[in-house]
């Protein structure tokens, strides 16, 4: 099995930065309102899959503190196994969310989350996801975010790693 890191702290930083902007973090002495419709939505960092938009909602991905964001996922949009080095909190708030554990996507061995649905996954543990119809999801981690692909072959910048 090969293991390929494919996300740096600077690399999710910027990305992150010049897709929507930077975001109040730890030091943060107000609270953070975002109104359903103010929510900034632009297209994910490279690491992801082409297709996905994210949004962050609260901190930096690339920088340590509390991070929040949205994921979405269009209609028929795989996630190949992966891992990160914190715990990863995932709530769908639409559509449909399959999640499974191990080294390969199986979609027999996932199970659904509908809106409301909650999953946390301890760092560390391989992981994958996929939708059918369009998905929204809110995570919830503390930074700096990374992302390891199980395999290399799935690994959506494997031309730049290499």
């Amino acid at each position: 099995m090969t293991i390929v890191r494919c996300l740096t702290v600077t690399a999710a930083s910027l990305a992150i930065s010049l897709t929507v902007g930077p975001v109040p973090t730890a030091a943060q002495s107000a609270h953070i309102l975002v109104p359903a419709d103010k929510v900034q939505w632009g297209p994910a960092p490279p690491v992801l899959p082409a297709g996905a938009q994210i949004a962050v909602l609260e901190g930096n991905p690339g920088e340590k503190g509390p991070i929040t964001l949205r994921l979405k996922f269009p209609a028929n949009y795989n996630v190949p196994p992966h891992w990160h080095s914190m715990t990863e909190r995932v709530t769908v708030l639409s559509g449909a969310l399959h999640v499974g554990m191990g080294d390969k996507l199986d979609r027999q061995a996932s199970q659904t989350l509908n809106p409301g649905g909650f999953v946390s996954l301890p760092a560390n543990m391989h992981h994958f996801a996929w939708t059918e119809a369009e998905t929204v999801v809110q995570i919830s981690l503390e930074g700096p975010f990374d992302i390891f692909y199980v395999n290399a072959a799935d690994n959506p910048q494997k031309a730049v790693s290499q």
